[in-house]
């Protein structure tokens, strides 16, 4: 009877009303705020924090407060006129000398059109930052309320600290990752994708402005230029079959190996496992600048068969378009193929091995049993994994740059024969200064991207059937 009686009084007290006949539910919405809300989380939403100092939450009002101020001191030193420059243009001051109230010439500091284009998105970002704040502002405000109101109490500081660290301890612990993502990669990623719609680029270094989407139109126009249709589609077809050639290959290759040595009647399995595990341990970069010097014209392999009678005149391993676009898959093959005998192992060892008994038992030969569990188990289970490293082939900076370097190239063109779009988006701005059109190819990579693995991902049996392999 007690124990009914508190049930009674406990449901009594989460409907009492807030408003005009409302029963306020929670989770508290801003909506909600502005529905129920009494004076004080009306209040707060010009006064931070308002409504919790209200209801004796000292720490948390004077921190909304806080904050609040902070934003609109930077906005009046700083960003109101990082915005104003944003939006008129990106027009910067040439250093040009004055003379000061003495009559004494100095130099005016130079106003770059970079400088002015980060600083307005840096402002924007912050901007936005700030309105989701104040939603939060806001919704601190009516549960401040809507908690007073109903149980005479509204958490003070220590409980907040306790709910973070026990109840919401998920809140606590993505909020730096949350926070370094949104300023070390939607940032950055903000910033040049902007680029892509000025005329940043090595006739304007220092000042340049809006140009909307004219390097679009560049990109995707057979105007003549160093960069256009012609070459951007030669870039992305090459770029696509690298990455098939150089995934699949690694994957299947892999896969072969890691098969043979963990069969039964392999020997020494720690020994060839080792073995592999040791080339792991080189640096990539120092294997490919070592095979960039073996395979140069007057390398060692083009010597060596040389001076064996096999060959007249060195074998054109980066000076023809073909031979250059073989050598760096098969490159590619020595350097990934032990990370994919590593990451397939485990998973070979972990194939229930009740299916491979009862496929002996129905008469399933090697074949038969590799195609209907090992293959079919595989695939489910690495998908996310080869969606991964198809996506970090197609960015694949590395290999290209530090083996071929985009050789061989055509006179008169910006990419070379075995350029990736990164590869050339690298040219394009670090050895160009085309920032604008840099940018663009950095979109157009990033669409690619996006499309192929979000459609090879939504009909792989991973999505589909997430529950388990059958």
């Amino acid at each position: 009877m007690a124990t009914t009686s508190k049930h009674v009084e406990t449901k009594k007290r989460k409907t009492k009303k807030v408003g005009a006949d409302y029963v306020a539910p929670a989770p508290w919405t801003v909506k909600h705020a502005f529905q129920h809300g009494d004076v004080f989380t009306y209040l707060s939403c010009v006064i931070f924090g308002l409504s919790n100092l209200a209801r004796k939450q000292i720490v948390k009002g004077i921190l909304f407060l806080a904050v609040e101020a902070l934003y609109i001191m930077y906005m009046v030193n700083t960003g109101s006129v990082a915005i104003g420059k944003l939006i008129s243009g990106l027009y910067g001051t040439e250093s040009k000398q004055v003379f000061n109230s003495y009559g004494i010439p100095v130099q005016t500091a130079e106003e770059r059109s970079v400088t002015i284009l980060l600083y307005g998105i840096m402002a924007v970002f912050f901007t936005a930052i700030f309105i989701w704040f104040w939603t939060v502002n806001m919704r601190a405000a009516y549960k401040a309320q809507y908690l007073k109101q109903t149980t005479g109490h509204a958490p003070g500081f220590v409980e907040d600290v306790k709910d973070l660290v026990d109840g919401r301890a998920y809140v606590t612990m993505l909020f730096l990752p949350a926070a370094g993502i949104l300023i070390f990669t939607i940032l950055p990623l903000i910033f040049m994708i902007s680029m892509a719609f000025t005329s940043f680029d090595n006739n304007h270094p220092s000042h340049f402005s809006w140009v909307g989407f004219e390097n679009f139109k560049t990109v995707l126009s057979n105007n003549g230029g160093q960069v256009n249709l012609h070459t951007f589609l030669s870039v992305l077809a090459w770029t696509l079959v690298w990455a098939f050639f150089a995934t699949f290959l690694n994957y299947f290759l892999g896969m072969f190996l890691a098969m043979v040595i963990n069969r039964k009647t392999t020997k020494l399995k720690n020994f060839w496992r080792g073995v592999f595990s040791m080339s792991i341990a080189v640096p990539q970069f120092v294997s490919l600048l070592v095979m960039n010097q073996m395979l140069d014209s007057n390398g060692a392999v083009n010597r060596l068969l040389q001076s064996w009678g096999w060959i007249s005149s060195p074998l054109p391993f980066f000076t023809n378009a073909t031979w250059a676009r073989v050598t760096v898959i098969v490159i590619n093959l020595w350097v990934g193929i032990p990370f994919t005998i590593m990451q397939v192992t485990g998973i070979l060892q972990n194939i229930p091995a009740d299916l491979y008994e009862a496929a002996e038992l129905d008469g399933a030969n090697w074949w038969q049993q590799f195609r209907n569990i090992t293959m079919p188990y595989m695939i489910f289970v690495t998908t996310p994994y080869l969606i991964t490293t198809f996506t970090g082939n197609v960015n694949n900076f590395n290999v290209i740059y530090l083996l071929s370097g985009g050789q061989p190239q055509p006179v008169g063109s910006t990419a070379g024969k075995t350029d990736l779009l990164i590869t050339w988006l690298y040219k394009l701005t670090v050895d160009q200064g085309n920032y604008n059109v840099g940018a663009v190819i950095g979109i157009f990579t990033f669409i690619v991207l996006a499309v192929v693995s979000l459609i090879t991902y939504r009909n792989s049996g991973s999505y589909k059937n997430e529950e388990g392999f059958r």
